[in-house]
């Protein structure tokens, strides 16, 4: 039985300004104009002879996104569990081998990242199918990327003894010096080390237990304690936080003695930032890769990422520009790495910008922030057909709705009422309040004014969910 493990955890900090802790990169259609990175990673797996529903290990806080996506491709059967909080990689994997195993002894895990793009669907069909044969011998199997550079960017690991189709790890290596690099590309024995995984659930737990217990003691109580949440398992929180954050490599990989590695070449690349999306996305005659609305001139080798506005650049060379709504980031090329040091900039000085983007995704739909100043804000609100906001109240906060499409069916204190184009109602503060949208087909859109002392989104009082989103 090979089950197929996404992670999708992860936050994107190298592709701010438009991967941020709310909406990361993986939920991002950032190399397809209409599938999400998720999406694509999981109908890879799709091809694969005899392959099982997937198991997606995602962040609590994107689970409703997760959940949708993965309705939009036609796969609600799929089990999504939910970490309370990110514990690295090797938690996240024991979680799913747990889970797994409880579902049968003989489980394979195929563990995929879920911001990868692989373009060679066959080769990496074929790659998975010979290390699971390899896997059964109870070899752990990493996957080393056939290098096409010598890149800095990546670990690299070295191919020992040949076993079948697979090799045996000599050795891991850290990212090396630019100098190192051309000497490991030219020896023909290291590959780029790409994060994906196959092994019996079994045969890692072993593994786990002797060179990781507490992760493997707290990973287990943590599945024991699961429950059912609407489609969504939630492990016990109290026993994850006990589990070291660790890599599984860190944790495992390099320590074992029953590493192996099947070489991959399938025009691999992990989107681990700005540079990484010029590599994989098509480019022009003068080797720009564009989106959205751009006008440029003697501009060469460069992204250049319009989100709303129209961006323009002269005289430009290997840079990145990327525009949002609230955001722009200039970067030369070679520097995309160290965007990750601006996000920490951000979010030491308290910048909303690092979790938020000015839209905002919530279970019944979205709300953009249009305007706000001192004692009001103005926020654009979409319902999904058949969606509604939680029964609610304010301490601090009046709201003013006007319906400019569609039909709201709103509770507001005793009254109900319907609305439609172009009416409106006030809800004073401290009044229990509902928004519906009764169409089975049509969407919902709505403009609020907010005013009052405090307009914070923690200033919520849910008394009923669909959601089962807790008080604030």
């Amino acid at each position: 039985m090979l089950i197929p493990v996404v992670l999708s955890g992860g936050i994107g900090s190298r592709l701010w300004p438009l991967s941020r802790v709310d909406y990361p990169k993986q939920l991002q259609p950032l190399t397809h104009p209409e599938l999400t990175m998720l999406q694509q990673t999981v109908l890879r797996s799709c091809s694969i002879p005899d392959i099982q529903s997937p198991l997606v290990i995602c962040n609590e806080q994107h689970r409703f996104m997760v959940g949708e996506q993965l309705s939009q491709i036609e796969f609600e059967s799929s089990d999504i569990l939910l970490e309370p909080e990110g514990r690295n990689t090797a938690p996240a994997i024991a979680l799913a081998a747990w889970y797994a195993l409880s579902k049968s002894e003989e489980a394979t895990l195929l563990v995929m990242p879920a911001d990868h793009v692989i373009e060679d669907a066959a080769a990496f069909e074929k790659a998975v199918l010979d290390a699971a044969q390899i896997a059964e011998d109870g070899y752990l199997l990493t996957f080393g990327i056939v290098p096409t550079a010598p890149e800095t960017g990546y670990g690299y690991i070295k191919a020992g003894q040949l076993i079948g189709s697979a090799y045996k790890v000599d050795q891991f290596k850290e990212k090396p010096s630019l100098a190192l690099a051309e000497e490991y590309l030219a020896s023909e024995d290291y590959y780029w080390n790409g994060g994906m995984f196959v092994f019996k659930a079994s045969a890692f737990l072993a593994e786990l237990k002797q060179l990781a217990p507490q992760i493997h003691s707290a990973t287990k109580q943590a599945i024991q304690g699961a429950t059912l949440d609407m489609d969504f398992i939630r492990i016990n929180k109290e026993a994850f936080a006990t589990s070291p954050a660790e890599s599984i490599d860190y944790a495992i990989m390099e320590n074992t003695t029953k590493a192996a590695m099947v070489p991959l070449n399938a025009s691999w690349n992990d989107i681990g930032s700005w540079g990484a999306l010029w590599e994989a996305t098509h480019k022009d005659a003068n080797g720009n890769a564009i989106h959205g609305d751009v006008v440029l001139h003697e501009t060469k080798n460069s992204l250049i990422y319009a989100q709303n506005k129209l961006v323009s650049a002269v005289g430009v060379e290997d840079h990145i520009i990327v525009q949002t709504d609230d955001a722009v980031l200039v970067v030369p090329r070679n520097k995309a790495q160290n965007v990750k040091q601006i996000v920490e900039a951000l979010a030491n000085s308290g910048r909303s910008q690092v979790n938020h983007h000015r839209q905002v995704f919530r279970p019944w739909g979205w709300y953009d922030s249009l305007d706000a100043g001192e004692r009001f804000q103005v926020k654009r609100i979409l319902v999904k057909p058949g969606a509604k906001l939680s029964v609610q109240k304010h301490h601090f906060r009046a709201e003013h709705w006007v319906v400019v499409k569609g039909t709201a069916q709103v509770t507001n204190g005793d009254n109900e009422i319907i609305l439609k184009e172009n009416e409106s109602t006030y809800i004073p503060i401290g009044v229990k309040h509902s928004l519906r949208n009764p169409s089975d087909d049509e969407p919902l859109e709505i403009i609020e004014v907010q005013s009052g002392s405090y307009l914070g989104e923690d200033d919520i009082v849910r008394f009923e969910d669909l959601y089962g989103r807790i008080k604030g």
